[in-house]
């Protein structure tokens, strides 16, 4: 497995590069924009760690390009006040993102949890199947046990936002900034709440002992198991 690791501190690249080795990672390291872009259009990865803010431009620009050439995962680093901005990045393709200072040991686990995705789901391009869900991507149809589910705007990309998030919690601003102002709708805290329960109410068996969206009390919403 070969990683394109663009990070612009060389503390933090270099602690990257050597934890990326141990797990037995091939990488290739650039610190500027221009390097990546190179990297990208000259060579072939499995997966790419992007940060976000560069000297000489733009993680989500990168992240443009890479899409252009394969649909290789893309993991954002960020800082903490990028957080709101990395929406934009999830948007583009962007399969995670993980926010500064972050432990070795998380961003590992997210780098093996993403590569498993991509690989459960190169079989079908567009598909996304995950907690007994066929998500048809280009199409936005959401099918269980053969059946469409007619869900909502609202409701069809927060299911997105919790399944391409599996395993993961996201607090309850997470899925806020996911699905703020779509189809010209105000989502607020309590919105959320409403929208979650409309959402179990059509994809869970029983709704009442929900299988598939856990609440995880005092922080948020998480698909899949711990």
């Amino acid at each position: 497995m070969k990683i394109l690791l663009v990070e612009d501190d060389p503390t933090i690249a270099a602690g990257l590069d050597y934890s990326l080795k141990s797990e037995g990672y091939e990488t290739c390291v650039c610190s500027t924009f221009a390097d990546a872009r190179r990297a990208i259009t000259d060579e072939s990865f499995d997966l790419l760690l992007l940060d976000v803010t560069l000297p000489d431009g733009s993680g989500f620009d990168l992240c443009r390009l890479a899409r252009q050439k394969s649909s290789a995962p893309v993991i954002f680093l960020t800082a903490c006040d990028e957080e709101v901005s990395v929406v934009m990045g999830l948007d583009m393709g962007a399969d995670d993102y993980v926010t500064k200072p972050f432990r070795v040991r998380e961003l590992l686990s997210r780098i093996r949890t993403v590569l498993r995705r991509a690989a459960g789901n190169a079989a079908v391009p567009g598909v996304l199947e995950r907690c007994g869900l066929t998500v048809n991507l280009a199409q936005a149809k959401v099918t269980k046990n053969g059946s469409e589910i007619i869900l909502t705007a609202l409701e069809y990309r927060l299911l997105l936002a919790l399944l391409n998030h599996e395993g993961q919690t996201l607090t309850r601003n997470q899925l806020l900034e996911e699905i703020w102002d779509v189809a010209g709708d105000f989502v607020n805290d309590n919105t959320l709440t409403v929208y979650v329960k409309r959402l179990r109410d059509k994809i869970e068996d029983d709704p009442q002992n929900p299988k598939i969206i856990h609440t995880i009390r005092g922080l948020g919403y998480r698909v899949g198991h711990d």
